[in-house]
């Protein structure tokens, strides 16, 4: 039977089941201070071991398990793209600091191709390499949209709200397959005109979970088929170097055809080489020689 759990900033409840007794311990901890609670559960089911770490709202089980939730946001996410228009979508990590040279690279980047292409800017609307993006594009005078998600590199933002993108720009996702939907649809093509890509900057699991993701949608048709997305993977200081090995190792094993993966994307190192490629993709080449003379 579904339940729900209170918890709130800085609490964390720890649900332990008795594998022999059917009976349900909490143990709350807020602020140094442990308080328990327990309840008898079904005789049905397996005992199990649960961490939940809470966020302002009770987390209803119902509701996180509810298809028409989850059907919802991806309505929700599709408005904001009507909204804003599609574009650039950029992946990477959310760990790097300002400091880190790859955050910088990555704001020149936002703000080079946003003024190429002329068009919205899609992130994850997170810390590191995203917010990299957002203020690069920001810079450029351009629009930017988001996909926020509470959880992000392992650790919970303090909030759901962006520190300065305006609220109606952007969506706080609570599902991953929603912002996913979201990620995935900013960069579809609809029309001729549409100027979009998909750039993978450097990044840990979850930045291979969505490019990789992306990459299959690209492979197998479902989309680009039609009207072509440029994935850009940005190799910088060679990051992906070892990735890029290991699937030509694939190649060599036969759980992928020979050139195929290179037939999928464009391998860059370095930010010249990135608007060079998107500029010859959209015959952009003429408008930016005109603009240099």
């Amino acid at each position: 039977m579904p339940f729900s759990v209170p918890g709130f900033v800085g609490s964390q409840i720890s649900l332990r089941c008795a594998h022999n007794r059917g009976i349900a311990k909490f143990h709350f901890f807020n602020d140094g201070e442990s308080q328990s609670s327990k309840f008898e559960l079904p005789k049905k089911g397996p005992a199990s071991l649960r961490i939940l770490s809470c966020k302002r709202k009770c987390i209803d089980f119902e509701e996180r398990t509810s298809a028409n939730e989850v059907r919802k946001e991806i309505e929700r996410c599709y408005e904001l793209i009507e909204k804003l228009g599609r574009g650039v979508v950029y992946l990477g990590s959310s760990r790097m600091e300002p400091d880190h040279p790859h955050y910088m690279q990555a704001m020149e980047l936002g703000r080079e191709i946003a003024n190429l292409l002329d068009c919205t800017s899609w992130t994850g609307a997170g810390p590191g390499l995203m917010d990299a993006v957002t203020k690069g594009a920001l810079q450029a005078g351009k629009l930017v949209g988001g996909f926020k998600i509470s959880r992000e590199a392992g650790q919970w933002t303090a909030t759901n709200v962006h520190p300065y993108l305006p609220s109606e720009t952007y969506l706080t996702c609570r599902f991953f397959s929603a912002r996913k939907h979201g990620l995935v649809d900013a960069a579809v093509r609809t029309t001729v005109s549409d100027r979009t890509a998909v750039i993978a900057l450097p990044g840990g699991i979850g930045t291979l979970d969505e490019m990789f993701e992306i990459l299959t949608l690209i492979q197998l048709e479902r989309i680009g088929s039609e009207l072509p997305v440029p994935f850009l993977l940005m190799n910088y200081d060679s990051f992906y170097s070892k990735l890029l090995g290991f699937l030509d190792d694939c190649e060599d094993w036969g759980t992928v055809s020979k050139g195929e993966v290179a037939s999928l994307w464009k391998v860059c190192s370095d930010n010249s080489e990135a608007l060079e490629y998107l500029a010859k993709i959209y015959n952009l080449m003429q408008i930016k020689e005109k603009q240099e003379f």
